[in-house]
């Protein structure tokens, strides 16, 4: 495979969101990145008779062959192994850059020049359709995905489960090497009570034992920063609702191709069977629930979610995984294969005003020293990025860039909503995906999680139960050192309204409702 080098311009906290980080290094222009040749000049060298010259010329021979060896080493050392500390390939984002004076804020023109840029880049806004991959695609590109999940589930539970062969030997701890649970030490404790739990939840049959296994019944998909926790927070309060162990899992976008944050780089990927075993805990209490459920024209309601708020717009590694990079455009999507082993699905989406979304995406997870003028050099910086790449490449193409996206100073493309949500419904049906409002969750949270309980087919709650879900305090607020920030510039402000105006009006045509243009929040 032909790959290009380099470091990213970016890295991801724990809760896998993206922090800008200095460039450092580039390998994607040939060699002459990793050489340091001594340039002195003919005077230099006279200067210091024969043995000075000739020591030059062994400085750039010795220089030449260091810069040689050290390049073979990291090609063969990835190649082999795959599990680099810090080292990332990506295709160079230089092609990229924007190299500009610090803005003068006080500078009508200045501001003049990246108001061009916005209508520049409003005038390129087009949605085309995208191209489907088939089945046999799919099944050809990931089949040990299709080698492990059935095609059909236990009919006698809402959630989608399926009894698993269990061939191992019972004494031996199941979660020994789960990728989870090695890096993730918070959850010990839970991983220590499904290993004591593990024997007494395998079903015994014919001489063979099996275990359940279980994928979600819905996701709650995107986006960040715009209440996702503090939706998940309240949803797993519902008795007919659990959820993975983990908040996060991040696999269909991250783990499955070996990302864990980017600034590490490659590691080994997580298997299926790791992101199985965080429905563990749920599928023990199905279990334990069936051993006093009649299964006869009846179903068992107790439902799985998983809540990765990267899953309806991170498609970043594609570049390194399908057709070595060169396409302009992605030709598989997370949801093209979530689709393949689980058509009837659910998908919940949390959205917000994506100006505001920004603001939030910069402040929670921006450097330290945070200004509203450093936000709006990076927002100016970002736009002229973007326009640069819709020179050369269609819509979808720049919004799904991994060069472009680990270049950006700031996330702007995560709030471009619809394009996410078009792909989304190039292979989901409208009915199996609900969009809801930030602003709206805020003003009346018991109309919103109504919503949600009707779209999930929960049944009733006690009014305590439904008071404790609704009326418990926001998740995951701004800290109040963001907060003592205050409002972003409105001259910036006035800049992302023009750049999100297309997209926000696009997205309202789909949903049908004006609401999503951001107006009046």
């Amino acid at each position: 495979m032909d790959y290009k080098y380099g470091l990213l311009t970016g890295t991801v906290d724990e809760m896998g969101d993206y922090k800008r980080r200095p460039l450092l290094l580039s390998l994607g222009d040939g060699w002459s990145a990793f050489l340091t040749p001594v340039d002195e000049s003919r005077t230099q060298c006279q200067s210091w008779g024969p043995w000075g010259l000739g020591s030059v010329r062994k400085v750039k021979v010795f220089s030449f062959l260091f810069g040689l060896l050290a390049t073979f080493l990291i090609m063969a050392s990835y190649i082999l192994t795959r599990d680099q500390n810090g080292l990332l390939l990506t295709p160079s984002p230089s092609q990229f850059r924007v190299t500009s004076q610090p803005m003068n804020l006080s500078s009508g023109k200045d501001n003049a020049g990246v108001k061009e840029v916005v209508r520049n880049i409003v005038a390129k806004v087009e949605f085309q359709q995208r191209k489907v991959p088939g089945l046999m695609e799919l099944r050809e590109r990931e089949p040990h995905i299709f080698s492990v999940i059935p095609r059909k589930f236990l009919p006698y539970l809402k959630n989608p489960c399926w009894y698993e062969e269990h061939t191992g030997n019972s004494t031996v701890d199941p979660y020994r090497r789960n990728s989870y649970a090695l890096y993730s030490k918070r959850f010990q404790a839970v991983y220590d009570h499904l290993r004591s739990a593990f024997q007494e939840h395998l079903h015994h049959h014919a001489g063979r034992s099996y275990r359940l296994r279980c994928l979600p019944y819905f996701y709650i998909i995107g986006q960040p920063k715009c209440g996702t926790t503090d939706l998940y927070d309240r949803l797993r309060l519902h008795p007919q609702v659990q959820f993975t162990t983990m908040k996060e899992p991040h696999w269909w976008t991250r783990k499955r191709f070996g990302i864990i944050r980017l600034s590490e780089g490659f590691r080994n990927p997580y298997p299926l069977k790791d992101y199985l075993d965080l429905f563990d805990l749920a599928a023990y209490e199905i279990q334990d629930l069936l051993g006093n459920f009649s299964r006869e024209n009846t179903q068992l309601d107790l439902i799985i979610g998983e809540a990765s708020a990267s899953t309806m717009w991170d498609n970043n590694a594609w570049v390194y995984f399908y057709d070595n990079g060169t396409g302009m455009e992605p030709p598989f999507l997370v949801q093209d294969f979530i689709h393949a082993v689980q058509p009837q699905a659910k998908f919940i989406v949390m959205l917000r005003d994506p100006v505001e979304r920004l603001y939030s995406d910069y402040l929670y997870f921006g450097l330290a020293n945070k200004t509203v003028e450093d936000f709006h050099e990076r927002v100016s910086e970002s736009l002229q990025l973007f326009e640069v790449c819709l020179a050369e490449r269609s819509m979808r193409s720049c919004v799904y860039n991994t060069t472009l996206n680990n270049a950006m100073p700031v996330r702007l493309q995560v709030g471009l909503y619809v394009v996410y949500l078009l792909d989304w419904l190039s292979v989901f049906s409208r009915e199996q995906i609900l969009v809801l409002r930030l602003e709206d969750h805020a003003t009346n949270r018991k109309r919103t999680m109504h919503r949600v309980f009707d779209f999930l087919h929960l049944g009733p709650l006690t009014q305590q139960k439904e008071a404790d879900i609704t009326k418990s305090p926001a998740s995951n607020t701004r800290k109040p050192a963001n907060r003592n920030l205050g409002p972003m510039l409105p001259i910036t402000k006035d800049i992302l309204q023009s750049f999100y105006r297309p997209f926000n009006k696009r997205l309202a045509q789909v949903l049908r409702d004006t609401a999503f243009l951001w107006t009046q929040s």
